[in-house]
């Protein structure tokens, strides 16, 4: 019989993609009408109730990434102290948790990122994140995945040739997290090191070429050191 599985944000973009494509999971999802994460309560009569043996931990706040400069209070909530909420619950029930990193705790100006490279976010979405990963860091049996994702086809107009990335698309990590379920730790999760513009034009091929400037606070290489995935994925 198959591990039940649980998803938090289970109305979030990745989520869709999954419920939409996965095949070999036994997944439940949650949307926050269900599942509340700023709720211990809550989340206690969703874990008493369905007795999950993994809890994906999805539920959070992403883009636009301007909210989070603007509206700090929100981010904290949902990244940090949702994040934390789900943790404790884990830890009572002796749940397995999979947390949703992102590839933003990273610096982003040197690039090939190791999981035990130092971390330093260039924003307040990647500080929330790493503020949520701090708890999660803290409970033993949990698996961080620092992701690099987006929607397919690629959804902006244009997109930087000077910027270097990891992106991968849903679809792709959906087709990953079977072979993850059994790991504990720090995980990069990323595709192949290639501009954010040459990752765009095959899914868009109308995307114009741009470029960003030093003023712009972007991180100009986000790119991280996949060999650990690479090795794990080798066993699969």
């Amino acid at each position: 019989m198959k591990k039940k599985i649980i998803v938090t944000g289970g109305d979030g973009r990745f989520a869709k993609i999954l419920k939409k494509h996965n095949k070999d999971l036994n997944l439940f999802f949650f949307s926050k009408k269900k599942l509340d994460i700023l709720n211990f309560k809550s989340i206690e009569s969703v874990f008493r109730k369905f007795n999950p043996k993994i809890v994906i931990h999805c539920a959070g706040l992403s883009r636009p990434m301007i909210l989070h400069e603007k509206k700090i209070s929100k981010s904290i909530d949902l990244n940090i102290i949702g994040t934390a909420n789900i943790v404790k619950a884990c830890e009572k029930y002796k749940i397995k948790l999979i947390y949703f990193s992102t590839a933003y705790v990273y610096e982003g100006t040197i690039g090939n990122y190791k999981e035990s490279d130092p971390v330093k976010p260039f924003n307040n979405y990647g500080f929330s994140k790493l503020g949520g990963e701090c708890s999660v860091s803290m409970y033993k049996n949990s698996l961080i995945l620092r992701i690099q994702m987006t929607e397919k086809p690629f959804q902006y107009k244009k997109a930087y040739s000077n910027v270097k990335s990891n992106f991968l698309y849903h679809e792709d990590l959906v087709n990953l997290l079977p072979k993850l379920l059994n790991e504990k730790g720090i995980l990069n999760i990323g595709g192949k090191t290639q501009s954010i513009y040459s990752f765009a034009k095959k899914s868009n091929p109308d995307v114009v070429s741009i470029r960003a400037k030093k003023n712009n606070k972007l991180p100009f290489n986000q790119t991280m050191n996949l060999n650990k995935l690479n090795e794990i994925l080798k066993k699969n």
